[in-house]
């Protein structure tokens, strides 16, 4: 009877203990198989990722025939059951449909962020009801949040920022009591801030900025006392902010810029002393500062920009000892600077521009050493400029511009070795322009006019080398004649000299600029011929007019007389003319002689086109003889053998010779065969000769043209890495094609369209843009190839029914038009930007067209192609815009890469009247959009900006991103 009672409680005992141990085993075999499976429907490239997710891995040391998924990659176990899913950023691409959460009803962690997972968020998901932490941002989920998610009480972290999702914020989220972090920032939300949001009373950050919300915060927000961040910016909230407001004393981050909200700000913001960043700009706020926003000294940023403010800025804004950006531009501000602005040691950016802002430039602020970018434009100041702020090393850009300053320009400017953009026009300035500026040698944009400069322009401008955005010493009395060493200004692209007493000629070293898109001399007194860069012979009357006798060809000015033409030569023509005659005797008795010796002596005239072929440039005379040409070719590649082939095209193949002179040249071999006619065309000489005439740092220099009777040869300079498809296609090289490489290589073939449409006579459009087409030379510069290759060839005997250029970077227009216009060439262009930036061609980012179309559809392909994409985050861009290969970029160079996609996106829309023009596209690329192009550039993003910098992200949304200029997309 004892023992019964003894062994009955074992018996129990061990039986209990016997079924925990099937039934944990049946729960880890059902987590096993539902994570294989959920693996299974994801894409194949994932597969060897999650090799270690397979039913031969995950066997128990007990138990071969359970399936342990604990040890799998990114699996954590609590007590043998899967409690822990953490994948993030390993390039997953799929669904969550096959995700069985009942079966996982253990997760309560659950991270797949940074992947490029999409399609619905499935209603299920609710089923994880011990969840703690859901993290799916950086993905490309699309769709309505499921109200399910309301459920998920235990949750205290859930995060979608950056997808696609759509629909109302769920009502249900207010139940989620438990939450301390609620980030759904970067989609597509739209309606209004549910009220019930405010029952989330653990909430500490708040980010549901860069979406479509419209409507006022709502008075619950004051429910919220222990929150810490709130990002609302980029959306379309409008209203006052209510009172309640107040109520949040913790705030560390606010971020309430690019709404329309109105009213005054919260009257105690700051009450709490930890405020830190706080951005409202770009709103429709008036009335004064607060208060407690003067004496805030834990500030570290403050943007009120392009508000309705009032006030004395020298009364309503006090010390900030941590302070690192203030801009306050675009408001009604009075007052004067005060000199305590120098008392914020840290401050590295300083905007008050277009106030009401009177008094002088305090000489203090040459104190504030860790200045880069100071903008007090458009306001009232007087006074002279303080040679202080020499003293400021680090300023990279100094806009003074639009006020009423006077006296000299002080030399000390020559000390800030990084500037970057020196902007004083529009003042009351006198003297000389100092020698010293000719030191910064770091200098993209220059402008001095409309002042009252006088004396001559130094030449050391001409050691600004760097000089690209503009160069605009006009409208003031400078005197003098242009200095030659202007001419070393080769990436300049806006000169303007106009409204001064310049005499003598223009310089012939301008010919050498050969960036220059826009030059005017207007209103001086020079005279003597043009220089004969594209640019003055293109430019219209009005940049020459009211000048004492210029000359050249352009409609309106005089012809130059034939001795100026010799003048301008430096004498050679004049040799010309003089030796002339003597020249025409001589050639008489040469061809007596030679007639003679033919007779006498048969010597064939082959023999002499030899001896001239051995010239420096065989191509240097546009005549020259093709046959001779044509021979020595054929000798350098043995007769076209394929060893020297290095491209194949759709007009031809191409290859590397190096001819009898040294000289490297690649030939294209033009498939006459299937146009055999077009050399005959009347028209085809002609243009080839002004092809052969185009000169652009961007576009591959044509050569010469040889007709041969076998074969007919268009003659290219030689390009050392050959074609971006190529490069991007090989693993090493397009490693060594890093970020910054890659921008500039976007920009030169932007450059090159924007010449070719708009800078020839008549306009050039390329019609067949491709990664193909674009050369790279030793230095990674960019080089369009085949421009005009496929208008030569249809001169006389063009096919309408074939459609020009290559698969996959044609306009859908032209399958129904047949007719190529700029807008091709801008789509085209779109294309080929994505591929540089992913580093493969974009075919299932692009919208399925009737007529390109060898694109594979996805369903995200529709989102992506939004512009809205780019308008908002560059350090949160989607990976899958981006070539793995490489590291993510630099805040700075994101900036620029965001720029480069939006335009993109905008390049490849099906609509070709909503595509911008290349002109555009330039204007987005210019330096001056961002003020990034160099290092010293880059070390603050300001953008005029809709940015927060301490958020960890900057906007691109706003309007304020265009500086103020209006976009005219044609």
């Amino acid at each position: 009877m004892m023992l019964n009672k003894i062994l009955f409680p074992l018996f129990f005992c061990i039986l209990f203990h016997f079924s925990f141990i099937f039934n944990f085993a049946d729960a880890n075999q059902q987590e096993a198989e539902a994570l294989i499976k959920w693996k299974q429907s994801l894409h194949s490239h994932n597969q060897s990722f999650l090799s270690s997710w397979s039913r031969s891995t995950g066997f128990t040391a007990k138990n071969s025939n359970v399936i342990n998924p604990c040890h799998w990659l990114g699996v954590g176990c609590e007590n043998g059951y899967v409690t822990r899913l953490n994948l993030t950023n390993v390039g997953l691409t799929g669904t969550l449909y096959a995700f069985n959460f009942s079966s996982l009803s253990n997760l309560t962690f659950l991270d797949l962020h940074d992947n490029n997972l999409f399609g619905n968020i499935p209603s299920s998901i609710s089923n994880l009801t011990k969840l703690t932490s859901l993290h799916l941002g950086n993905n490309q989920f699309t769709g309505k949040l499921p109200l399910e998610l309301g459920k998920m009480t235990t949750l205290t972290y859930l995060n979608f920022i950056n997808n696609f999702l759509s629909g109302h914020i769920p009502s249900s989220l207010g139940n989620l009591t438990s939450l301390s972090h609620l980030i759904v920032g970067n989609n597509r939300f739209v309606g209004t801030i549910p009220p019930k949001l405010g029952n989330l009373v653990s909430l500490k950050e708040l980010r549901i900025n860069l979406n479509n919300l419209t409507g006022p915060l709502p008075p619950s927000i004051g429910n919220l006392r222990g929150l810490k961040v709130l990002s609302v910016y980029g959306n379309k909230l409008s209203g006052s902010i209510p009172k309640e407001f107040d109520n949040l004393t913790n705030l560390t981050l606010c971020f309430f810029s690019n709404n329309t909200i109105s009213g005054s700000l919260p009257a105690k913001l700051c009450q709490g002393g930890i405020l830190q960043d706080f951005c409202a700009s770009n709103n429709r706020f008036s009335g004064t500062v607060p208060k407690g926003l003067k004496n805030c000294t834990s500030l570290t940023r403050l943007r009120l920009d392009r508000n309705h403010f009032v006030g004395n800025i020298t009364e309503d804004f006090g010390v900030y000892p941590v302070v690192d950006y203030i801009d306050l531009s675009y408001n009604n501000f009075e007052g004067e600077i005060s000199s305590n602005w120098a008392r914020c040691k840290n401050m590295t950016s300083l905007k008050i521009s277009d106030n009401n802002i009177t008094g002088k430039i305090p000489p203090e602020l040459g104190l504030a050493t860790k200045l880069q970018y100071l903008d007090l434009s458009s306001n009232q100041l007087v006074g002279v400029i303080p040679k202080e702020l020499g003293n400021l090393k680090s300023l990279f850009n100094l806009t003074l511009s639009n006020n009423k300053l006077i006296g000299n320009i002080p030399n000390e400017l020559g000390n800030l070795l990084d500037l970057a953009s020196l902007d004083l026009g529009g003042n009351g300035l006198n003297g000389t322009i100092p020698e010293g500026i000719g030191n910064c040698l770091k200098m993209i944009n220059l402008n001095l006019s409309r002042n009252s400069l006088s004396g001559v322009i130094p030449w050391q401008i001409g050691n600004l080398v760097n000089l690209q955005v503009l160069l605009d010493l006009s409208r003031n009395s400078l005197s003098g004649e242009i200095p030659l060493q202007l001419g070393k200004l080769d990436s300049l692209e806006d000169l303007d000299l106009s409204h001064n007493n310049l005499s003598g000629q223009i310089p012939s070293t301008f010919d050498q600029m050969q960036s220059l898109m826009s030059v005017d001399m207007s209103y001086n007194n020079l005279e003597g011929p043009l220089p004969d860069g594209k640019v003055f012979t293109n430019a219209p009357l009005e940049s020459f007019m009211g000048n004492k006798a210029l000359c050249g060809n352009i409609t309106g000015l005089m012809p130059c007389p034939r001795a100026l033409n010799i003048s301008k030569r430096n004498g050679k023509d004049l040799v010309i003319l003089i030796m002339t005659p003597i020249i025409g005797v001589g050639a008489s008795l040469c061809i007596i002689v030679a007639v003679a010796l033919y007779l006498l002596k048969g010597v064939k005239r082959e023999k002499t086109r030899r001896i001239g072929s051995h010239r420096e440039n065989m191509f240097s005379i546009w005549s020259f003889d093709g046959k001779l040409v044509y021979e020595d070719i054929n000798e350098a590649t043995e007769g076209f053998d394929t060893k020297y082939c290095i491209g194949v095209g759709g007009h031809g193949t191409v290859y590397k010779a190096v001819l009898s002179t040294g000289q490297i040249v690649a030939v294209k071999k033009l498939k006459t065969a299937q146009n055999p006619g077009f050399v005959k065309g009347k028209n085809f000489e002609a243009e080839i000769e002004a092809l052969s005439k185009i000169r652009h740092r961007n576009i591959v220099k044509l050569n010469g043209f040889c007709s041969h009777a076998q074969h007919s040869l268009l003659v290219y300079e030689y390009l050392e890495r050959g074609s971006l498809g190529k490069l991007l296609g090989n693993e090493k090289e397009a490693r060594e094609l890093d970020w910054e490489k890659r921008v500039n290589v976007i920009k030169g073939i932007a450059n090159a369209l924007c010449y070719m449409h708009y800078d020839c006579s008549p306009p050039i459009i390329h019609r067949d843009v491709s990664s193909n087409n674009v050369l790279l030379d030793r230095d990674y510069e960019a080089r369009v190839s085949d421009f005009g290759t496929a208008r030569l060839l249809c001169l006389d005997s063009c096919n309408l029914t074939e459609l020009a250029g290559t698969y996959g970077y044609i306009a859908p227009e032209l399958a129904y038009t047949m007719k190529p216009t700029k807008k091709c060439d801008v789509y085209s262009f779109g294309v080929v930007a994505l591929e540089v930036i992913r580093g493969s061609h974009p075919g299932d980012l692009i919208s399925p067209s009737s007529s390109s179309s060898v694109y594979t559809s996805s369903s995200s392909s529709s989102a992506i192609s939004d512009t809205s994409l780019l308008e908002n985050i560059p350090n949160l861009i989607p990976k899958d815009l981006l070539d793995t290969r490489l590291p993510y970029p630099s805040s700075g160079l994101a900036h620029e890469i965001a720029i480069i996609i939006k335009l993109a996106l905008e390049c490849i829309k099906d609509d070709p009247h909503v595509r911008p023009t290349m002109q555009y596209v330039c204007h987005q690329l210019q330096p001056t959009r961002k003020l990034a192009l160099s290092n010293s550039i880059g070390k603050i993003m300001s953008w005029n900006e809709g940015e927060c910098s301490s958020e960890g992200a900057k906007s691109m949304r706003s309007s304020s991103c265009s500086s103020g200029h209006k976009v005219d997309i044609v």
